[in-house]
C-alpha cells in the first residue's frame, strides 16, 4: 500500500540539479598541468571549469572588455588576462568553489599600448612574457608586478613567444641562460637574452642575440627542447622549420648573431618539414610521447591546424607517425573552416593533447591510445530540440541525452558530466530527435529533407560511447520537422522498433519500415553505403506545416499538430514482415481535434488513459478526450506559446514549457499549476523526461541546458521536521510562560521569529496587575522583563527593535511598541543599540559570503539610523493624538461642570440639602 501512495502523490517540487551553459564563446583557452581544470572565455568573463565533473568552479571579474589573451601559471596558482583595453590582471586560483566573483589581486591598467595577443609563463612562474599588436615584448615579474624587460623591434603583431631555460641533467655546472624567442607577422623569428641588462649608453642589450629568417608567412607556434638545443618553429607558410640553436655558426645557413657579443654557437636551420596546411600550433612532445636528444632525426612533434587534425611526425624521415580527428569523410566548405583547429595545448603529465577549434569545442586526445577520450562543446546556440538514450540499456537507462541545435551536427551529452560527442552526416540544420523503444536507437529530421537513424558503436564496452549513423530515409519534398518512433518493441528481430513516423513542411507523413535496421553501428563498415528505409505509405495530413506527431503508447493511434489549428488523430495499421510477405503499414484518420486559436506546436498522448494534450501558440494546453474528439479540460498560465507538453506520474500531472522561458508543472484534475521553474531567458523549445520521470531536461535558445531534479520527497520530509520542530518550541514557550520564565520566552520567541509571541507577552504583562515592589519600580511592569532588555545580545537586541518598528504604524499595538522602545531607552545606552546592529550586519555579511566584513560598522548604522527614521513620523503621530486627547478631556469636564450651573460649586455633594429645600 505504500509503494500505491507514493505513486499517487503528486509532485510538487523540482530543483535545478544542474546546467550545462555556455563554455567557450570566443578568445584564449588554458589547461591545468593535471588536466583537471579549464580556463575559458565567455563574453567579457574568464570562467574556470572542473573537466572532470562538469562543474563551474568560479567566474573572474573582468572589466566589461573582450579578453584578447589569457594563460595559467605551470603550477595553477595563478590566472593571468590581458584584455582589450589594454590592461593586465593577475587573479589567483581558488581551491574550493566559489559562488561570487573571484577579483584581481593585481591589476595593470595600460600594460601596453596595443592589444596583446600572445602571452606566456616560464616554467618556474616567475616570469610572465606579452607581446603585443605594436611589436613590443614585455617581461614581467609575476609576483612583484613590474617590468623586468622590453624588446622593441618586431615588424607587426607578435604571433608567438616561448621561453628557454636550459636544464641538461648531464651538466654538472648548470647553464645560467635565460632566453624568450618570439615571432612577429614580419616572419622572423628572434631570441633575446633575459641575461643582460640595458644601461643608458647600451641599448644594445634589449637587441637580439639572433634573428632567424626561414618563414614566407606568419609563425604561430614554437617550441624547444628542454636542453635547449632543438627550436621548432610552425607557420601559416604550411611548413615546420627545425633549428639546432648550438651549431657552430658556419654556411649560408646560420643566423646572424649580434656583432660583439662573443657568441661561439649561432642557431642553423636543420631541417625544413612540408606539411600541407596552414600551421596554427606546433610543439614538442616529450619523455614517454618522444626521446629528445642531441640528435634531430629521434625528434617527435604534433601539428595542427586549418584541417583540424592534429598530426604527430617524426623529425627523421619528416613524416606523419598518425593523426588524430574526428572529422567527417563529407564535409562542406563551412564546415571545414568550422573545423579549423586555432589553439593546442600539450600536457605531458597525462600524454594529452588538448585542441581547440573554431566552432568552439575542446577535444581531448589520449596519445597512448590515440583515441578522442573527451570533449568539450564550448557553444550549443539555439537548441531545439532533446531525448534521452540508454546505449548501455539495461545495464544503465538514461546515461546519455542528445540535442538538435542551430547546426547540421547533434550534440550527445552524458548526463553526468560535460563530456559530449558531435555526429556528423546532415548537410543541413537538425529540426527534430526522438528515441525508440528501449533508448537504444534514435532518429533525426533535418533541412537536408531526410531522416537519419543513429546507434551506438559498443554499447557493452567502459569505453566511452561512439555513436553512428545506420540508416537514411529520404523521400520529402521539403524540411523533416517532426519525428515519432514506435513506442514498443518486439522479442524478435534485430531491432525492437518497427516503423516510424515523418512530418514535414511538405504537409505530408510518411511511414517507414526500420525492423530490419541494425541496433548497433559497425565502426568497421563506415564509409560503406547506408542502408535506406523503405516508405509504407504517405499521407496528405494538414493545409500547413506539421509542427509535431506522436505515437500511442500502444502504438495503435498517431497524432498530429500543424499550424493550421488542429490535430488530428490516425489509426496505425500496421503487419511486420513474415516470410515472402514485405512489411505492410497504413495510417486511417479518426477525428478532427478543432479548438485552438493559434497553430500547434505540440502533441502528447496520456500515458495511461486515452487523452491528448496539445500545446498552442494560443498559451494554452488542452486536453482531449480520444472517444468524441472533445476538449475536456484547457489550462491557461503561459504567457507566450506552448512548445512542449509532456505527462507525467500515471498521467496525473502535466509538464509544459514555453516561449516565455518557463518550465511548468501542471495538476490535471484540479487544472492548476503545482510548480513553476525559472532558469531560461529565451523559448524553451526542448523538453525530456527520464525514463524514471525524477528528472527533466529543459533547453532554450539561450544555449543553456537545464536539469530539474524531483525533490518532492526531500521537501516534504524538510518540511515535517520544521513542522516538528515548530510544535516543540511552541510547547516550550508555553511552558516557559507558565514558569514566568521570561528570559527563555522572549529568546525563543525571537529565534523562532514570531512577533506575534512576543506582542502578546508584552501586552499580557501590561495588563496583568503585579503586587510585587520591584514590578511596581520597574520600567516594563516586570523585574524579569527589564532584565531580559537589559542584558539582551546584540542580534536578538536589532531583531527586537525591528518588530517594535513594525508594531509602532498601528494604534491597537503602538501601545506596546512605545513601552518596549521606552524600556530599551531607558535600560540600554547608545553605545549599546549601534553595537547591536553592527553585530547583525556582521553576521548577516558572513552567513551570505566569506568575504571580509569591512563594511559591517557602516552597514550596521545604516540600518539603525533608517529604523530610527521609520519609527519617529509614527511616534510623533501618536503623541499628538495624545495630547488631543489630554485637551479634549479638559474640554468635557468643563462642559460637564458648566452643565450643573455651578450648584455643586463649594458643596458637600454627598449631603441632602436639595432634596430637604424641596420638602420644605
Amino acid at each position: 500500500m505504500s509503494s500505491t501512495g507514493s505513486k499517487s502523490r503528486l509532485k510538487t517540487v523540482y530543483k535545478n540539479k544542474r546546467s550545462i551553459g555556455p563554455l567557450h564563446t570566443c578568445g584564449s583557452v588554458a589547461v591545468s598541468g593535471d588536466g583537471s581544470r579549464i580556463v575559458t572565455c565567455v563574453a567579457e568573463e574568464a570562467v574556470l571549469t572542473n573537466i572532470l565533473t562538469g562543474e563551474e568552479i568560479c567566474r573572474f571579474a573582468g572589466d566589461t572588455q573582450s579578453i584578447t589573451s589569457l594563460c595559467l601559471t605551470p603550477s595553477a596558482s595563478q590566472l593571468i588576462v590581458f584584455t582589450s583595453a589594454p590592461s593586465l590582471r593577475v587573479y589567483e586560483i581558488p581551491t574550493a568553489v566559489a559562488r561570487n566573483k573571484i577579483h584581481p589581486v593585481r591589476v595593470v591598467a595600460r600594460a601596453h599600448d596595443a592589444p596583446v595577443h600572445v602571452c606566456t609563463v616560464d616554467p618556474s612562474s616567475t616570469y610572465l612574457a606579452s607581446g603585443s599588436a605594436d611589436g613590443v615584448v614585455k617581461v614581467w615579474d609575476i609576483k612583484r608586478g613590474y617590468v623586468t624587460h622590453i624588446f622593441k623591434g618586431h615588424g607587426g603583431i607578435v604571433s608567438a613567444l616561448k621561453f628557454n631555460f636550459p636544464r641538461d641533467p648531464s651538466v654538472v655546472v648548470p647553464q645560467n641562460i635565460l632566453q624568450l624567442i618570439t615571432a612577429s607577422v614580419d616572419t622572423r623569428i628572434r631570441i633575446f637574452d633575459l641575461t643582460a641588462t640595458a644601461s643608458k649608453g647600451d641599448q644594445g642589450a634589449l637587441r637580439p642575440i639572433a634573428d632567424l629568417e626561414g618563414h614566407v608567412s606568419v609563425p604561430r607556434g614554437l617550441d624547444v627542447t628542454p636542453d635547449g638545443k632543438w627550436l621548432i618553429s610552425g607557420g601559416r607558410d604550411s611548413v615546420v622549420l627545425v633549428w639546432n640553436l648550438h651549431a657552430k655558426s658556419t654556411g649560408a645557413k646560420s643566423a646572424e648573431a649580434t656583432k660583439g657579443k662573443g657568441k661561439s654557437n649561432s642557431p642553423v636551420l636543420a631541417q625544413t618539414i612540408p606539411v600541407m596546411e596552414r600551421v596554427e600550433a606546433v610543439g614538442l612532445l616529450q619523455d614517454g610521447d618522444s626521446v629528445p636528444s642531441s640528435s634531430a632525426s629521434q625528434l617527435r612533434f604534433y601539428t595542427a591546424g586549418e584541417k583540424g587534425v592534429i598530426r604527430i611526425w617524426n623529425v627523421k624521415d619528416s613524416s606523419v607517425l598518425y593523426s588524430l580527428s574526428q572529422v567527417a569523410d563529407l564535409q562542406t566548405e563551412d564546415q571545414e573552416e568550422q573545423r579549423q583547429i586555432v589553439e593546442a595545448v600539450y600536457l605531458p603529465l597525462i600524454s594529452t593533447i588538448v585542441s581547440v577549434h573554431a566552432d568552439q569545442n575542446i577535444l581531448f586526445y589520449d596519445l597512448n591510445t590515440r583515441n578522442l577520450h573527451r570533449q568539450l562543446i564550448g557553444f550549443n546556440d539555439e537548441i531545439v530540440d532533446a531525448a534521452f538514450l540508454s546505449p548501455n540499456a539495461p545495464k544503465s537507462v538514461d546515461s546519455h541525452i542528445a540535442f538538435a541545435t542551430n547546426s547540421s551536427l547533434i550534440r550527445i551529452y552524458s548526463t553526468t558530466g560535460l563530456d559530449a560527442r558531435l555526429l556528423a552526416g546532415h548537410t543541413e540544420i537538425v529540426l527534430s530527435l526522438d528515441h525508440g523503444a528501449g533508448g537504444k536507437l534514435f532518429a533525426s529530421g533535418s533541412k537536408d529533407r531526410s531522416v537519419r537513424l543513429w546507434a551506438p558503436a559498443s554499447p557493452n564496452d567502459d569505453l566511452p560511447t561512439e555513436w553512428g549513423c545506420v540508416a537514411i530515409c529520404e523521400g520529402h519534398a521539403e524540411s523533416v520537422g517532426t519525428i515519432a518512433m514506435s513506442r514498443t518493441s518486439s522479442e524478435g528481430g534485430t531491432t525492437g522498433v518497427q516503423f516510424m513516423f515523418s512530418g514535414s513542411q511538405d504537409r505530408t507523413i510518411k511511414m517507414w519500415y526500420i525492423g530490419d535496421v541494425p541496433l548497433a553501428f559497425d565502426a568497421s563498415q563506415h564509409g560503406q553505403s547506408l542502408m535506406k528505409c523503405k516508405s509504407l505509405t504517405t499521407h496528405k495530413a494538414h493545409e500547413k506545416d506539421i509542427n509535431s506527431l506522436d505515437v500511442a503508447p500502444n502504438d495503435r493511434l498517431l497524432a498530429s499538430g500543424s499550424q493550421d489549428r488542429t490535430a488530428k488523430i490516425y489509426e496505425i495499421d500496421f503487419s511486420c514482415a513474415t516470410g515472402d510477405r514485405s512489411a505492410h503499414g497504413e495510417i486511417k484518420l479518426l477525428g478532427t481535434c478543432k479548438g485552438h486559436k493559434r497553430g500547434i506546436w505540440t502533441v502528447k498522448f496520456g500515458r495511461s488513459e486515452r487523452v491528448l494534450a496539445t500545446g498552442s501558440g494560443d498559451k494554452t494546453v488542452k486536453l482531449w478526450n480520444l472517444e468524441d474528439f472533445t476538449c475536456v479540460k484547457t489550462f491557461e498560465g503561459h504567457t507566450n506559446s506552448v512548445l512542449r507538453v509532456d505527462f507525467i506520474n500515471h498521467g496525473m500531472q502535466l509538464v509544459t514549457s514555453a516561449s516565455d522561458g518557463l518550465v511548468k508543472l501542471w495538476n490535471v484534475r484540479e487544472e492548476e499549476c503545482t510548480a513553476t521553474m525559472d532558469n531560461h531567458e529565451d523559448k524553451v523549445w526542448a523538453l525530456a523526461v527520464s525514463t524514471d520521470e525524477r528528472t527533466i531536461v529543459s533547453a532554450a535558445a539561450d544555449s543553456v541546458v537545464t536539469f530539474w531534479q524531483d525533490c518532492t520527497e526531500e521537501q516534504e520530509r524538510e518540511n515535517e521536521a520544521k513542522r516538528s520542530e515548530l510544535v516543540l518550541r511552541e510547547q516550550d514557550f508555553m511552558n516557559y510562560l507558565s514558569l514566568h520564565d521570561y528570559r527563555k520566552a522572549i529568546q525563543l520567541a525571537l529565534a523562532m521569529q514570531q512577533p506575534g509571541r512576543l506582542l502578546s507577552l508584552f501586552k499580557g504583562i501590561r495588563v496583568t496587575p503585579s503586587e510585587s515592589a520591584a514590578d511596581a519600580s520597574s520600567v516594563t511592569g516586570n523585574s524579569a522583563v527589564d532584565e531580559v532588555l537589559r542584558t539582551l545580545g546584540g542580534s536578538d537586541l536589532a531583531r527586537l527593535l525591528r518588530y517594535v518598528r513594525d508594531w509602532n504604524p498601528n494604534a491597537k499595538t503602538s501601545g506596546v511598541a512605545q513601552g518596549v522602545l521606552y524600556a530599551i531607552m531607558k535600560l540600554r545606552s547608545v553605545d549599546d543599540v549601534i553595537a547591536a546592529f553592527t553585530d547583525e550586519a556582521q553576521e548577516g555579511i558572513l552567513q551570505s559570503s566569506n568575504q571580509e566584513s569591512v563594511k559591517s560598522t557602516s552597514s550596521g548604522n545604516t540600518a539603525l539610523k533608517e529604523l530610527v527614521d521609520g519609527m519617529i513620523p509614527y511616534t510623533e503621530r501618536h503623541l499628538s493624538r495624545m495630547d488631543r486627547l489630554v485637551q479634549d478631556s479638559f474640554v468635557v469636564d468643563y462642559i460637564l461642570s458648566e452643565m450643573d450651573d455651578g450648584m455643586f460649586d463649594g458643596q458637600d455633594v454627598n449631603t441632602m440639602d436639595i432634596d430637604t429645600e424641596v420638602i420644605s
